[in-house]
């Protein structure tokens, strides 16, 4: 298994946010992680990614609260909790966040060059742009435009090419249709769909559970911290109780 997460637990303050999840994603798989707002989706990517710390004592002290995180992350095949954010990524395991977040005063070229930081091999770069401009052609007509100037679909899109850019073993994409207009949604979705038929092993945060069932291999549906179901979207759709009170379907 190319990501293994095991009896995982986050606490803030004294609120439980993600409690003893297990969950795990094979190699060339896309797999759908959905729930409810709230439900931890965010915090559980944030965890795997290393953007909160690991330790089994308190990790970060605020005015708001403590961080305690417990359990583990095993990446092909190396525990990755324990271990800085910039080591996770040296790995290949490459968050696209929630909500895009260019560097916005930069181009859109400088954006997607700040993806490949970690490589050294400049043909290497030449190439994954090459073919980060054929699966996003906006990105190339728009790669001397001032990035916090494009359409939210368009930021979305460079955002995920900036991830593509570090070459993943496994891109994790958090809630990419967020403020997005259906028309929009659709080509994304669409677009995660051809990344996926590339052979790039895909975790995918959504709340559109409709549209990311027909696509993903596997589902795990996440409620208050804790994985209540897993199968293929055809399977949980069959379950009316998780249809209406989770799904919102």
């Amino acid at each position: 298994m190319l990501l293994e997460v095991a009896n995982l637990s986050v606490w803030y303050d004294k609120a439980i946010l993600i409690n003893h999840l297990s969950m795990g994603v094979d190699t060339g798989e896309l797999v759908s992680l959905v729930g409810p707002n709230g439900a931890g989706k965010s915090t559980l990517l944030r965890a795997i990614t290393g953007l909160v710390a690991w330790e089994r004592e308190i990790t970060r002290r605020s005015t708001h609260g403590d961080i305690i995180l417990e359990g583990s992350v095993t990446f092909d095949g190396e525990r990755i909790d324990r271990i800085p954010a910039y080591e996770i990524v040296k790995r290949g395991l490459i968050l696209c966040p929630e909500r895009r977040r260019p560097f916005r005063e930069m181009t859109v070229l400088d954006n997607l060059m700040a993806g490949s930081y970690l490589l050294k091999d400049k043909d290497q770069i030449r190439d994954n742009l090459g073919k980060i401009y054929q699966l996003f052609p906006v990105l190339q007509d728009r790669s001397n435009q001032i990035s916090g100037t494009l359409s939210g679909g368009e930021q979305q899109m460079l955002a995920i090419g900036r991830a593509l850019m570090s070459k993943p073993k496994l891109l994790c994409i958090d809630e990419p249709s967020t403020g997005l207009a259906p028309l929009l949604r659709a080509e994304v979705f669409q677009k995660i769909g051809e990344i996926s038929k590339l052979g790039i092993t895909v975790l995918l945060i959504e709340q559109e559970v409709s549209t990311v069932f027909k696509m993903s291999s596997r589902n795990y549906v996440l409620s208050s911290g804790k994985i209540i179901a897993e199968g293929t979207g055809e399977y949980l759709l069959q379950d009316e109780v998780l249809r209406k009170t989770y799904l919102g379907l």
